[in-house]
């Protein structure tokens, strides 16, 4: 087979992106309360996301389709960060308390 640069870097960067992606979900769901949530969510959707682009990026032969795969990424840099603070303050304004040292106890002797 004639394997070049470019299709190794591909999918090495699109595989790694969605084991990340896989895995970070998976650790979201491992998590005991909501505000412990929302750090590996923000990542992975962070990390994922950019090495799964950055795959795509390798894989695209218009240079245009590149440029717009660079904005997507830029975009991602600044929103992703800025949700998951939006959603802890929004959080934290109606009420909902994050779970400290004992409410943890008590979490992991149910489980």
């Amino acid at each position: 087979m004639n394997w070049s640069i470019a299709v190794v870097l591909t999918w090495f960067f699109i595989v790694a992106g969605s084991l990340f992606l896989i895995v970070g979900g998976i650790g979201i769901l491992r998590f005991p309360d909501f505000y412990s949530r929302i750090h590996p969510a923000g990542i992975t959707d962070t990390m994922g996301a950019w090495l799964v682009l950055v795959g795509l990026m390798f894989a695209s032969a218009s240079v245009l389709v590149t440029i717009k795969l660079v904005m997507l990424l830029l975009f991602l840099a600044v929103t992703s960060p800025l949700s998951g603070h939006a959603l802890a303050k929004a959080a934290y304004m109606r009420g909902l308390k994050p779970m400290l040292g004992r409410d943890l106890e008590r979490e992991a002797e149910d489980d």
